[in-house]
């Protein structure tokens, strides 16, 4: 008699993401708590990185998760499970921000204040170390989410999908719902404006150098 092979921890992902789904399906209450503890810090800490605004971000994060409850029969595998959960999150991150630009012309329509203008400055602390968060000290992570803060949206999502949270291109365009060549384009283009914010002559933001590199993501 041939004895089983042993299952052990190193399961693949793919593996991993199908029995938390699977068991997610059958509404079985360990089930949420793993997908809460795996994917609720990275998913606020994307949110926040996005909006800037913790009370909004919380709020956020809670939609995020409740649409995952909701919609996880109509997940069929075809990208890994967190991809899945991070396009939610930027969905949902994206109808606040437009929701709350709507709202902000009407409130403030004779302030001088800059609707697209987030601030960065700081940094969520967040217990699990991102290659991020390795490579940077704060004073230098400081001063890029400053400069992040001024890249127009599309680009700064591009840029912190890939050289922060260190998505693929195959990743991103699945979470962007859009093609590999105009996620490349985002890309570059980002991070040549975040070269740009960062050289000698802008006072708001003291000069340092910006690359892939940098950030701890992958060219």
């Amino acid at each position: 008699m041939t004895d089983l092979p042993l299952l052990t921890a190193a399961a693949p992902p793919e593996a991993s993401d199908q029995r938390l789904v699977e068991d997610l399906r059958a509404h079985q209450e360990a089930a949420y708590e793993l997908l809460l503890e795996r994917f609720e810090q990275p998913v606020y800490n994307l949110v926040y990185r996005l909006l800037n605004d913790p009370s909004e971000t919380a709020d956020i994060v809670q939609e995020v998760f409740l649409k995952v409850f909701r919609k996880i029969d109509t997940f069929r595998g075809e990208c890994s499970l967190k991809t899945w959960v991070y396009r939610i999150a930027v969905h949902e991150a994206y109808n606040r921000r437009r929701w709350f630009k709507r709202h902000r012309q009407q409130e403030t329509a004779l302030e001088n204040a800059d609707e697209d203008a987030l601030n960065f400055v700081e940094v969520l602390p967040d217990p699990g170390r991102s290659p991020f968060q390795l490579t940077l000290d704060h004073e230098t992570r400081e001063r890029i989410e400053l400069a992040l803060a001024d890249l127009k949206p599309v680009y700064r999502t591009a840029v912190i999908l890939r050289d922060i949270e260190d998505m693929s291109y195959e990743e991103i365009a699945t979470i962007l719902e859009t093609n590999l060549g105009t996620v490349k384009s985002r890309i570059v283009r980002g991070r040549e404006a975040l070269r740009e914010a960062l050289t000698p002559g802008r006072e708001s933001v003291p000069a340092i150098s910006w690359s892939p590199q940098t950030a701890g993501g992958n060219s």
